[in-house]
């Protein structure tokens, strides 16, 4: 095997002494080779120089040859990539020869090609060469004579393994042959081949195929055993045409099916002719299920591709499916037998576009309305937006003939059946118009319509037109007068394109938007629609808006003008400003072109007495249901913003009651804040409806160590009820770092009776490392006013731990004590779920991966009922061994437990493949008695 050179990097050469003189030559070589034109592109393949020392051109035979020498001559063809001590460069076959020692790495196949003499080809994209060494991440393969096309690589007194990658002498095995055809991505044939174990021959097979593709792919074989179709075999063969089709063969067998065999194809096709882009193909036909004869057939065709169209903007775009499915049908599904076509094409014009659609199915009639319309077929006719000055207009005619589900609305439809076949014509058309009458004055009219002329003789319109004024004054007023007439008419036989919504309304509207006064808005619209009576007219909107500090206001409402009376409304406001008394001061700006001078101003913030004080509220009002809650809300604020104060009230106006008082505050220490800030933050919650307070607080030190309580109790709680409520307190770190712990202590709590009364200590402890992890949690039940004992009622961990690289274990257990009956002749019940625990060892040589693994783990359950164990069973551990030989690996598993033993085999991107499987009834081969 000839010493791989590891490719140079040009800068990396730029960094060594003399880097740059040879980066600048190989930088003059490219400037010289592209004004010769050197740089061609040979067929639609473009040579790059990327390193080279010297040029020479020669004239030999009527032939130009380009001479590339250097230390490490570096070419890309594409984005292949050449290297060499010397290149000969033939422009006029187009051929470039490496002399000596080369290599060629294909960027489309990942493959590495090394050896004596390389011969590329650049029209076809061939290479040729002796003594040559071809490497991928999947395989290597030596070969004494290799020639390489699109598709296919070929090679004669050929060495190949999977082995290679695993740096390994000799290879655990490997195969010789005196043929071998490679179609990357897909297989490997060889013919009169050599099995060689530790490179000695053990086999000769006259033909071996070795799959190189998907794991969804390769080749599959599964026989089974059913009691209603007896003996089954499912395989699936994988194939290829050419560089540009990948397929499988389907091969179906049942035992008591007439017929017995089932035969597919699933085939997928990238451009296998000049105007088809893809095709894809499934088709199966799959014997029936036993008690009936014949095949149930399952089809899905796919073509997409484009044809070329003198004067278009681009190729015509086309689409093609057929689907059939009956594999898993009854008899009496509607779907069966049924065949669906759809077809599609796009064409792009500098005028228009067009579409042409065909929907179709073929079979039984169906007897239930369709859920997809037939379309037999459509074309849609859309020119480009036409505008002229402000006046623009988009048109669209769509004509075809339908079958679609029939609308009930239309008596004469809905006579004919569930479904109905006609034809329709679609027109559609958008017009728009905008225009500046006089001065500050935006005018916009616009038209839509959509009408549907049908076979039937029956016709639908929609017909919108609209028009709107808008008047500005002094640039922050508005008045806008607004007019529409909407019409909606007639009756589709289709139910798919049924018109709903009203028939008919012209509304008129008003909208003015002011601002009275500096920092003031005001908005009022009101919108009457001429078809309705006036008691179904809509309200008028009335907006006030004010953003002047102190104040911030913002109110809505809404006033029926038919009744006079308030719909609704609706307020928030606040009072507060933190930079009360404060002065701004802005400098002074210079002129410039486009803007004057501005001298020096100073601003004062407004004069509210109390800076770190804000208060705010908001409410609300609807004529149906009347006021609604009010809510207070007052904030202080401390002379460090992270300090705050804040209560609330909510008070009901129709009751009136309190319905909630609140506090909340944040407290930060202002002393020694860098190496023990402190931070006490905290919320209290009284509901008087109810009786029930709610509230936390929680003491932080130094960002990671919290001491924190809850509660949710009921101040005046129901006779019934055995608490008031919950309470606990807890201490430990904050949540998010490697190492975290808590502890709590609390639970049910009865203020009655004083005392908790089914209290619990809980604890937890996190801890993560690189490479190991620990979990423990524990419950302890402790006594109480109704809960004499103190108890152990859950525990659980999870760990991982590695033991340097060889050995790791790992597991869950969890244990819980749970209590039936009443005190003091309850039952304890315990249960110890080990879910499992696993510990694995590497074997191997010291400084090299483990090439075996050996493991052990148990998951069991165990259950005691006061303290004697319920239905005792022995340990049941299974111990596995794997041998791990890069290429190929060995599993042995045995449970003892169930005294089962198994042996499987797995290959590079295969999975493990069962080869017996031993148990007290017998020994079970999978491939000979499933």
């Amino acid at each position: 095997m000839k010493r791989r050179a590891r490719p140079r990097d040009g800068r990396r050469d730029a960094q060594r002494p003399g880097g740059g003189r040879r980066g600048l030559r190989a930088a003059l070589l490219g400037l010289g080779l592209l004004g010769l034109g050197l740089l061609d592109t040979a067929g639609a393949r473009t040579v790059r120089i990327i390193s080279a020392d010297t040029l020479e051109l020669r004239q030999v035979d009527g032939q130009e040859l380009v001479i590339i020498t250097g230390g490490n001559v570096e070419l890309r063809v594409d984005e292949d990539v050449v290297r060499a001590q010397r290149v000969e460069f033939n422009r006029t076959r187009r051929v470039l020869t490496l002399v000596g020692a080369a290599s060629y790495r294909s960027a489309r196949d990942r493959q590495d090609l090394r050896g004596e003499n390389l011969v590329v080809e650049l029209g076809q994209e061939q290479v040729t060469g002796e003594d040559v060494l071809i490497s991928d991440s999947q395989l290597e393969i030596r070969g004494q004579e290799v020639e390489r096309i699109p598709g296919q690589l070929r090679a004669s007194g050929g060495y190949f393994t999977t082995c290679a990658r695993c740096g390994r002498t000799p290879n655990d095995f490997a195969f010789r042959a005196e043929r071998l055809i490679v179609y990357p991505g897909d297989r490997l044939v060889a013919y009169r081949a050599q099995l060689l174990l530790a490179d000695v021959p053990v086999l000769f097979l006259p033909v071996l195929v070795l799959p190189l593709n998907d794991r969804e792919r390769q080749p599959r074989l599964e026989v089974g055993r059913d009691t209603v179709d007896g003996y089954t075999v499912q395989a699936d063969l994988p194939f290829s045409v050419g560089s540009s089709t990948l397929g499988t063969t389907l091969l179906r067998y049942y035992q008591n099916r007439d017929p017995s065999v089932g035969l597919g194809v699933s085939l997928r096709s990238f451009a296998p002719l000049p105007l088809v882009d893809r095709l894809n193909l499934y088709a199966l036909a799959n014997p029936r299920p036993v008690g009936r004869s014949g095949y149930d057939l399952d089809l899905e065709f796919g073509v997409r591709g484009r044809l070329p169209l003198v004067s278009a903007l681009r190729d015509l775009d086309y689409t093609l499916n057929v689907s059939r499915s009956e594999v898993g049908r009854g008899d009496s599904d509607p779907q069966r037998g049924v065949t669906n076509v759809t077809f599609g094409a796009k064409a792009d014009y500098p005028l228009f576009t067009a579409d042409f659609n065909y929907v179709n199915r073929f079979g039984p009639e169906p007897t239930a309305p369709l859920g997809t319309p037939l379309k037999l077929p459509e074309v849609t006719v859309d020119p480009k937006v036409y505008t002229s000055g402000n006046l623009s207009a988009d048109v669209r005619v769509t004509a075809g003939r339908y079958t679609a589900a029939s609308n009930p609305l239309s008596r004469s439809a809905s006579a004919q059946g569930p479904n109905i076949t006609t034809e329709r014509l679609e027109e559609q058309h958008d017009l728009a118009y905008t225009a500046r009458p006089w001065q500050d004055a935006d005018l916009s009219l616009k038209n839509t319509f959509t009408g549907r002329y049908y076979g039937t003789g029956a016709r639908t319109v929609q017909l919108n037109l609209a028009a709107t004024l808008t008047q500005r004054f002094n640039t922050t007023n508005t008045l806008s007068v607004s007019g529409a007439y909407n019409r909606t008419e007639g009756t589709s036989p289709f139910a798919f394109d049924a018109l709903g919504g009203r028939l008919l309304s012209a509304p008129l509207g008003v909208a003015l938007s002011a601002v009275p006064a500096r920092d003031v808005t005001f908005g009022a619209s009101y919108s009457r629609d001429l078809f309705l009576p006036p008691e179904q007219q809509g309200p008028l909107q009335l907006t006030l808006g004010v953003n002047r500090l102190p104040l911030t206001l913002s109110a809505s409402s809404s006033v029926n003008l038919y009744t006079q009376q308030l719909e609704s409304a609706a307020f928030t406001a606040s009072l507060g400003d933190p930079n009360a008394g404060q002065v701004t001061v802005t400098p002074a700006q210079p002129a410039t072109p486009t803007t004057p001078a501005r001298p020096a101003s100073r601003t004062r913030s407004s004069g509210w007495p109390a800076p770190d004080l804000a208060l705010s509220a908001s409410g609300s009002y609807a004529r149906l249901t009347g006021p609604g809650p009010l809510t207070l809300r007052a904030t202080v604020t401390g002379d460090v913003r992270t300090n705050t104060f804040s209560t609330y009230l909510i008070h009901n106006v129709r009751t009136p009651d309190v319905n909630e008082i609140g506090v909340s505050y944040t407290l930060a220490r202002t002393r020694d804040t860098v190496l023990n800030p402190v931070t006490l933050s905290g919320s209290e919650r009284l509901l008087p409806p109810t009786g029930q307070l709610i509230g936390d607080a929680s003491l932080t030190w130094r960002g990671a160590y919290r001491l924190s309580t809850a509660h949710a109790l009921l101040l005046n709680r129901p006779a019934s009820a055995p608490d008031s409520g919950t309470l606990t307190f807890s201490v430990g770190t904050v949540q998010g770092s490697a190492t975290n712990w808590n502890v709590t202590y609390g639970g049910p709590y009865d203020l009655v009776r004083g005392g908790f009364t089914r209290p619990a200590l809980s604890g937890s402890l996190n801890a993560t490392r690189p490479g190991q992890r620990l979990a423990l949690g524990a419950t302890l039940n402790t006594p109480g006013l109704d809960q004499p004992r103190t108890e152990l009622s859950r525990a659980s961990l999870d760990a991982t731990w590695l033991f340097g690289e060889r050995a790791a274990l790992a597991g869950r257990a969890a244990y819980t004590r749970t209590r039936s009956g009443t005190f003091p002749d309850d039952h304890a019940t315990d249960t110890l779920i080990l879910d499992p625990v696993r510990l694995s060892v590497g074997i191997g040589r010291s400084g090299q991966a483990p090439g075996a693994y050996l493991s052990g783990s148990l998951r069991q359950t165990f259950t005691w009922l006061d303290g004697v164990r319920q239905n005792p069973a022995p340990l049941s551990p299974v111990i596995g061994l794997t041998i791990d030989r890069c290429c190929w690996a060995l599993q042995a598993e045995a449970d003892l437990g169930l005294r089962r033993y198994r042996l499987a085999v797995g290959l590079p991107g295969q999975t493990f493949y069962p080869l017996f499987d031993l148990t007290d009834g017998g020994v079970r081969v999978p491939l000979i008695n499933p």
